[in-house]
């Protein structure tokens, strides 16, 4: 059985930052694809960033050079650095293991998410 916990959420003032971890279990890890989602209030989760099995690393235009992805294949754990944080950066997080990068469906497990909240 599969089980992805995220873990490292919490709140923060605009510009600060906060580190994300996904630790999973219940599959080879090195061979799936890792990605980060999020949640606003009131809209459609969406793709944040994801760590493919070969290093290929793809990030959503709003996080590009202030979010990184990382993966420790040797902890089963994925990470994500978000740093220069907006309020519009405040969502619930969720990471994601499948084959896929950006689209939602081609992750086939998912974890129960951790919340971010920005303030200005």
């Amino acid at each position: 059985q599969v089980q992805l916990v995220e873990s490292g959420g919490g709140s923060v003032q605009a510009g600060g930052s906060l580190r994300l971890s996904c630790a999973a279990s219940g599959r080879p890890f090195s061979m799936y694809t890792m990605g980060w989602f999020r949640q606003a209030p009131g809209k459609e989760r969406e793709f944040v960033a994801a760590a493919s099995w070969s290093g290929l690393r793809n990030y959503a235009d709003s996080v590009k050079g202030r979010f990184t992805i990382s993966r420790d294949n040797a902890k089963t754990t994925v990470y994500l650095q978000m740093n220069s944080l907006k309020p519009e950066d405040t969502a619930v997080y969720y990471c994601a293991l499948g084959s896929g990068v950006v689209v939602e469906s081609s992750y086939d497990y998912w974890g129960q998410g951790t919340q971010v909240t920005v303030s200005s």
